[in-house]
């Protein structure tokens, strides 16, 4: 039973966002969002929720949002591990220090619980494509993860000390319908957008790096059952255990939009994981979480979105 009555879903109005901002409001629950519409989109919040258009990094937005509610999604982020690299600042300004922000408004306000939107950027590289459980080395190789791992702490941290339930989620890649385009982020959305504008996809490398493609549906799931659950502190990542690489990626999208075009190689990009896949035994056992959905049952779904 749902002990929760009114969230608020931090960067609400992005891909990730707005799929668990739709499904709170499905459950009965009142719902705020906070979004700066840097990447968000207007359309995107679902009706029903309470928009305030704000900076996580700014006080008085964050105590506006935070009236009258008592658990807190926090999945306002600059999502990208390359542009991390060039814009370490303005990453950290956000990723970190707008969590920072978001920790010291929470302190006096009645919350109940924090789920904490992290990253599989937290990990070092996995010298072979099998899942790896919580316990594996954190080591980024990037900003961003360096952000979300030095967030996940203060988060883990402060929350207990102030009385906060915490729930840190580690994502692994996510896909679906609504995920903004940029050169960046999401390989599965850029290609779609490539191949239907009879353009090459470009992989970097030799495209055998390997990745744990979960479906927002899942990961909107993962949030739900951290909100319900009695457990007050802990780390899950969130995907499905199995490795996909990009070359199958680009395969089956090809296959499927223009069988004519073939990807292209560069060179490999400094900063990427070679090989990034969930172990799912911690959530799975503990929070009952169950991936729903494979590439292929839904894949099919993305693809009509961004050609409509």
């Amino acid at each position: 039973m749902n002990q929760y009555k009114k969230a608020l879903v931090t960067g609400g109005a992005g891909f990730i966002g707005s799929h668990l901002a739709k499904k709170l409001l499905a459950q009965g629950m009142q719902v705020t969002v906070l979004d700066d519409l840097s990447m968000g989109k207007e359309e995107n919040i679902p009706d029903g929720a309470v928009f305030i258009r704000g900076d996580i990094r700014f006080e008085d937005d964050m105590m506006r949002a935070l009236d009258g509610v008592d658990i807190v999604f926090h999945e306002a982020a600059r999502v990208s591990i390359r542009s991390s690299l060039k814009e370490f600042y303005d990453d950290a300004d956000t990723n970190f220090m707008g969590t920072l922000n978001l920790l010291k408004c929470c302190a006096d306000s009645g919350i109940k619980k924090i789920v904490f939107a992290s990253s599989m950027a937290v990990y070092a590289d996995s010298r072979t494509p099998d899942p790896i459980a919580e316990n594996y080395t954190p080591e980024p190789i990037a900003p961003y993860g360096i952000a979300k791992l030095a967030a996940e702490k203060y988060c883990l941290q402060l929350a207990q000390q102030a009385g906060i339930d915490c729930i840190v989620l580690r994502y692994f890649n996510t896909y679906g319908k609504g995920q903004t385009f940029t050169p960046y982020v999401g390989v599965i959305t850029i290609f779609i957008r490539k191949l239907l504008q009879n353009e090459q996809p470009m992989i970097y490398g030799d495209g055998e790096q390997k990745r744990d493609f979960v479906h927002v549906d899942d990961i909107v799931s993962a949030n739900v059952l951290a909100m319900q659950s009695s457990v007050s502190h802990g780390i899950y990542n969130v995907g499905t255990s199995k490795a996909t690489s990009v070359n199958e990626i680009a395969d089956i999208l090809c296959k499927k939009i223009n069988p004519d075009i073939k990807p292209y190689h560069v060179e490999q990009h400094s900063g990427e994981l070679r090989y990034s896949i969930a172990g799912i035994d911690h959530i799975s056992n503990e929070l009952g979480y169950k991936p729903s959905f494979e590439i292929i049952e839904r894949i099919d779904e993305v693809i009509d979105y961004y050609r409509d």
